[in-house]
């Protein structure tokens, strides 16, 4: 599945709560955040733990066959759905799809404005390191 179909599935989640209610909204990311792909523990490294977020998250991503695939793991369980809803949009896509892609969905599910300053800037944080790293794999092929 292409990035923007996957962005638009989760818009069309999201669009299913009611706007005023965040309460249902955030209880969805929760429930988001446990069907994460896990990152495995010799993973769970300094070098691999994203800076910039409140929590701590930890982010790898993988090649295989010209598409990078990325698991991840928070201690806190919003910042799990958060990154969880990263992963599902950019998992398993090539690295050049990843670098054009645009994260508007954010801000059209509204999770940006909902968020405290420092989550919102760990959210930056997030996406700027699924770019780093196909960035990486793009310049390698």
């Amino acid at each position: 599945m292409k990035i923007q179909e996957i962005q638009r599935e989760i818009i069309d989640e999201f669009s299913m709560f009611d706007e005023e209610n965040w309460d249902e909204r955030y209880q969805y990311l929760i429930d988001l955040g446990k069907t994460l792909p896990l990152i495995e523990e010799q993973y769970k490294t300094d070098e691999n733990l994203i800076k910039g977020c409140q929590s701590k998250v930890w982010l790898h991503g993988a090649e295989n066959e010209g598409k990078i695939t990325f698991t991840a793991d928070s201690d806190a369980i919003l910042t799990k759905g958060i990154i969880a809803i990263l992963i599902r949009t950019f998992s398993n896509q090539e690295p050049s799809e990843i670098l054009k892609a645009d994260t508007k969905f954010i801000d059209e599910i509204g999770l940006k404005e909902h968020l405290s300053p420092t989550r919102a800037n760990g959210l930056v944080s997030m996406i700027k390191q699924i770019k780093m790293y196909a960035l990486a794999f793009d310049s390698k092929n």
